[in-house]
């Protein structure tokens, strides 16, 4: 049964549909207005009771949460290439990576933006400037998060900064440029850009601004 993955190019689930170019796997994108609030309706409520996207359902398994959906993808299809087996060394660092991504860039980057009055201590994605440094170290003198090789975690890790280097939400540092732009040469990754605006010209979907 095919892979199914409930789509809005303006959702998280953009960045999903690299997740399944990188895996080469066959799938259906199923268009869900969100504009009209059909994410917290049918198939996709009853699927993910958030009523979020990306909602992924292959055969009876279904996935959401975008980096869990790109850490399954990759060890069911991709086991051992886009993702470290389990006992080789990388596969820590492959995780780390993966689940910093939502769990520290994502709310540091927003806090910033939005002025959030908190304590860091108090928080689990602490201050904005240790964030960055950390990022710069984890890609200081490499090609990719584990060294040469491409894994589904550059996907995670590095969608989330290609997002928010274009819309202004981190600072554009010459070392994360430079690894967007080898991103940005992934075949896959020019496959998505192009499915993605396929379907916002179907659908008369214009970005904003």
């Amino acid at each position: 049964m095919a892979i199914t993955l409930y789509h809005h190019p303006f959702s998280r689930a953009a960045g999903t549909v690299w997740f399944l170019e990188e895996c080469g796997v066959p799938y259906e994108l199923k268009f869900v207005d969100i504009m009209k609030g059909e994410q917290k309706q049918g198939d996709v409520a009853r699927y993910n009771r958030m009523g979020k996207l990306p909602t992924l359902v292959d055969g009876e398994t279904v996935v959401t949460e975008s980096a869990a959906i790109g850490l399954y993808l990759a060890d069911r299809y991709s086991y051992g290439k886009l993702s470290p087996k389990v006992d080789d060394p990388n596969r820590g660092t492959y995780l780390r990576w993966s689940l910093f991504s939502p769990s520290v860039v994502e709310p540091a980057a927003t806090a910033k933006l939005q002025n959030w009055d908190f304590k860091p201590a108090q928080v689990g994605w602490g201050k904005y400037d240790d964030m960055i440094a950390a990022m710069e170290i984890a890609l200081e003198g490499k090609d990719y998060l584990l060294g040469k090789e491409f894994s589904m975690a550059d996907a995670i890790f590095g969608g989330t900064l290609r997002f928010m280097l274009t819309f202004k939400m981190i600072d554009p540092k010459p070392i994360f440029g430079a690894y967007v732009d080898r991103l940005n040469a992934r075949p896959a990754l020019e496959r998505t850009d192009e499915i993605n605006q396929k379907v916002m010209a179907e659908h008369g979907i214009k970005m904003p601004g």
